[in-house]
């Protein structure tokens, strides 16, 4: 069977959300014999989308990728000032429509394409609902496709135009319950086909013995945020909160690695160890007391299940559904909603060891029921037969 996936930046360098999950899935169903092929850009850049990549076809893990020129880069300056004006003030479609394109990417030749390559694939994944990429494609692609909306209860969420986003797909992949629930109230998926599905994760072994375990116990003990380093994850809020209970905890620093798009005040309680490869991030959140999410804007938050695959308990944003979920299901971490709840449950993280490696041992627990690959690879198997 001939898979194609349609999503906005592709790569081993991309490390967000969605197109990590469209990357892990498109490269475990080629493993398993499927004929997978992934129409992209040559942005590398989610920001300004600029062409980095070279446009034409490559092969990347036994997945073949299409890439095709971003026409006109993001300023996202002007984007951003466009969107506050769209989301909180009367307009029309076209306005709608222009603020589509200015999200990008804005890639016409990838639309033309998908139509003119339709009948040369058997199923159609596009992941996230958001950018100008699947609301075209799923214009373009006339029979079944699949939607994987990676969705959060945002402003734009509620424009008009995702009205045409949500009708067209067959079925519809989400990330968690929690995220089925809220776009339930929006949209209607009667007569779809509907499953929640998520992420597989990866269980590591030998992480004690890695040659990165003794760097990282040099440092301890520490909180560690892994992922983007943004205001729009959280990270802003979550330096005031630490800082708030810091005096409290004199032994603990807050450590990050990822991508830093943000500065980070000279503190020496605040580490920034860089962007790491996953072998080493694995051990790093072995090594941490625990881990920190602090997203409002999550479909599912990859990083809390890898935390939980190495038995590091997790400390969540609990007005955001998914992450919160994670916390009751899986009995894997904490969750807080203002400065003062962090500091109260960060502290009864630190004091309690029994309670860490009890949440450590259940948020295990929680991904093996759960994310394991062979069970999300099933999932996908069993859509495209339905379809």
């Amino acid at each position: 069977m001939k898979i194609a996936f349609v999503v906005q930046r592709y790569g081993k360098e991309v490390m967000g959300g969605s197109e990590l999950h469209c990357r892990l899935v498109a490269e475990r169903l080629a493993d398993r014999g499927y004929d997978c092929t992934v129409y992209t850009t040559t942005a590398r850049d989610y920001v300004t989308w600029e062409n980095v990549y070279p446009e034409g076809e490559s092969v990347l893990n036994g997945v073949v990728i299409r890439r095709f020129p971003v026409a006109k880069p993001r300023d996202i300056r002007s984007f951003n000032a466009y969107s506050d004006w769209i989301f909180f003030n009367p307009h029309g479609r076209d306005d709608e429509l222009r603020w589509m394109e200015e999200q990008g990417p804005y890639a016409p030749a990838l639309i033309r394409a998908l139509e003119a390559d339709e009948g040369s694939h058997d199923r159609f994944v596009f992941f996230t609902y958001l950018y100008y990429n699947t609301y075209w494609g799923l214009k373009a692609i006339k029979g079944p496709k699949i939607l994987v909306p990676t969705a959060h209860d945002e402003p734009a969420l509620h424009l008009e135009i995702m009205k045409e986003v949500f009708a067209p797909p067959a079925a519809f992949m989400f990330n968690t319950e929690a995220e089925k629930a809220m776009l339930g109230r929006y949209f209607g998926f009667e007569g779809k086909y509907q499953d929640t599905v998520g992420v597989g994760v990866d269980i590591p072994e030998g992480l004690e013995d890695s040659p990165f375990a003794a760097k990282y116990r040099a440092f301890a003990p520490y909180l560690l945020y892994a992922g983007r380093i943004e205001p729009g994850k959280g990270c802003a809020e979550l330096l005031d909160a630490f800082l708030r209970a810091s005096p409290r905890l004199r032994d603990l620093d807050l450590a990050f690695i990822g991508n830093l798009l943000m500065p980070l005040p000279a503190h020496p309680r605040i580490r920034y160890l860089g962007f790491v490869p996953p072998e080493e991030k694995n051990t790093a959140m072995a090594q941490a007391m625990a881990t920190v999410h602090p997203s409002h804007l999550e479909s599912l938050c990859m990083a809390a299940l890898e935390s939980m695959a190495v038995q590091t308990p997790i400390l969540v944003q609990g007005a955001t559904d998914p992450l919160r979920q994670h916390c009751l299901a899986g009995n894997g971490g904490l969750f807080y909603r203002t400065a003062e709840e962090f500091g109260v449950a960060l502290e009864l993280l630190v004091r309690d060891r029994r309670l860490r490696k009890l949440l450590g041992r259940n948020g295990l627990a929680y991904v093996r029921e759960n994310y394991t690959w062979d069970a999300i690879i099933g999932k996908y198997i069993s859509v495209f037969s339905a379809l």
